[in-house]
């Protein structure tokens, strides 16, 4: 439906022309909220943007949440704008008239050169209920904004909007029959705030008109360039800023180090080497100011081996990838649901041998049962020893739950757990791990040869995820399938066999040699327990 004369020219100026006014959308809208320049930038420099992996995700993720939405009401109607957008308004206004209301899907309306695609419009008595559909599981500001501007919109074009609601999903949905998603989203309603970002709408839509006829905008560096969304022009907008210290006070870890660093910006101070000690209390921090000062490691290797004196052999080294689907895909799980399709496990009997033990699955069917199945041939004693333990305890014991024939096995294993994260963070710390005790960032302080960034492959827990959605799609060759399994393959073995040699390496004992033998899906009972 169109309130006023179609869009105007959206063609974008060279880099050296005047800017013109170009149409306006809500998603530009909602960048001109965030940042005025990224608005600008958006329309006029495209070219300069670099988006991240991150945004790739975040649209696959809609767009699947969005098609299931709208496979609720069979009986809809699509609104195609493949002809255009002003034909998508005409034909959103065909079905408007229609005397047969149905469920209308991306129904378009342009106003005062906005134009708004609503996800849902479906017939509520005599009016019409809004709902903007999104992956979360609750709604957030900018998302009653989006909604905002859709109503002001719409009331232009004279549509009676009786109802008007976020529809975000709902955790509690369990999947309970293949492609029946009844029930996996609830509807928030529109409040005052929404009511208030109505009212607003057109200050907003003249004050970002006039941003777009402009020149770019002055505008710094912010917290604006990641809230709410990261903004994927930052680096051209860095690009003559002076370079960053080297060791920024940005590297003082948990809440004091950030809250000590904020401190220090005020006082025009952002260089750690430059911070007097004195200031630096907390032990951790001191530790972390020492060792960047010195170049030399913090290493207690005594109290390390005072932590770890309990954790008694065999000794299994334990390590799970997982995926959570915004839509679940497998019967009995719920929406980012952590559903393990992986682990890697390396057992230390204490004899300087290491086995090595591995699960993946990459058939897309559940992989809860079997992951159960061969985790209970696991060894039945000693430690089970990981890298921020309260994950793997999770995926345990939901596991466990799961296949409660193995559920003793399981439980057992989740009983044993202790967690080398923390006692890394008590007694170690090297200035290149950059304020970070994660697995990746201690790993190349102790054992360079072991970086992961010598994998081919997945490189990072989201990497291996994108992977294993790969082994799911139709089109992946069988070739590329293989390919994607040894490199999945190879990288969960390295998180484990990382934290055994982490282990050695902090408890500093003289160099021995270590032998590898490993074990695939072996059958129950084969590993020495």
């Amino acid at each position: 439906m169109i309130d006023r004369a179609a869009l105007t020219d959206n063609a974008r100026p060279s880099a050296a022309a005047t800017p013109r006014r170009t149409g306006l959308s809500k998603s530009r809208i909602a960048i001109f909220e965030q940042c005025a320049k990224r608005l600008w930038l958006s329309v006029h420099r495209p070219e300069l943007a670099h988006e991240g992996a991150a945004t790739t995700r975040s649209f696959r993720i809609g767009h699947e949440v969005g098609a299931v939405a709208c496979s609720l009401y069979p009986d809809g109607i699509m609104i195609d704008a493949s002809t255009g957008l002003a034909d998508a308004a005409r034909a959103t206004s065909e079905a408007l008239r229609s005397p047969d209301r149905r469920p209308i899907f991306e129904a378009t309306f342009i106003h005062d050169n906005v134009v708004v695609r609503v996800d849902l419009l479906l017939p509520d008595g005599d009016g019409w209920h809004v709902a903007e559909v999104k992956s979360t599981t609750r709604v957030k500001p900018y998302q009653r904004a989006d909604l905002a501007t859709q109503l002001w919109v719409m009331k232009a074009c004279g549509v009676s909007v009786t109802r008007a609601s976020v529809r975000v999903i709902d955790t509690r949905f369990v999947l309970e029959t293949l492609g029946d998603y009844r029930g996996l989203f609830v509807d928030v309603d529109a409040d005052e705030a929404v009511t208030s970002a109505v009212a607003a709408r057109p200050a907003m839509v003249a004050a970002a008109n006039d941003t777009l006829a402009s020149d770019e905008p002055n505008i710094g560096i912010g917290a604006h360039c990641s809230e709410p969304f990261y903004c994927s022009f930052e680096t051209y907008c860095r690009r003559d800023l002076p370079a960053p210290p080297a060791w920024p006070t940005t590297l003082l870890p948990g809440a004091a180090g950030k809250a000590l660093a904020g401190t220090l910006a005020v006082l025009g101070i952002d260089d750690l080497t430059q911070v007097d000690p004195a200031i630096v209390t907390r032990p951790l921090l001191q530790r972390v100011q020492q060792a960047t000062l010195s170049g030399t490691a913090y290493h207690d290797a005594a109290g390390v081996i005072a932590d770890a004196a309990g954790w008694s052999y065999p000794r299994t080294f334990l390590d799970f990838e997982s995926i959570a689907f915004a839509v679940p895909r497998w019967i009995g799980t719920r929406p980012y649901q952590q559903v393990p399709f992986q682990f890697s496990a390396h057992i230390d009997q204490g004899d300087g041998e290491l086995a090595h033990a591995e699960f993946l699955s990459t058939d897309g069917n559940d992989p809860r049962r079997r992951c159960a199945e061969v985790l209970a041939a696991l060894p039945t004693s000693g430690a089970v020893i990981a890298w921020n333990a309260s994950f793997e305890r999770a995926c345990l014991l939901a596991l466990a739950d799961h296949a409660p024939e193995h559920g003793e096995a399981l439980r057992s294993l989740a009983a044993r757990l202790v967690d080398l994260l923390p006692v890394a963070r008590r007694h170690y710390y090297h200035r290149d791990m950059r304020g970070s005790w994660s697995i990746k960032a201690v790993l190349p302080t102790l054992a360079p040869e072991m970086d992961y960034q010598t994998l081919d492959g997945a490189r990072s827990g989201i990497e291996a995820q994108d992977l294993y959605l790969e082994t799911m799609a139709p089109d992946t060759s069988a070739a590329r399938h293989g390919a994607i399994r040894r490199e999945l393959l190879a990288y969960c073995e390295r998180d484990t066999l990382a934290m055994a040699v982490v282990l050695v390496r902090l408890c500093d004992p003289p160099t021995r040699a270590t032998t590898v033998t490993h074990y695939q899906d072996w059958p129950e009972g084969t590993l020495p327990s």
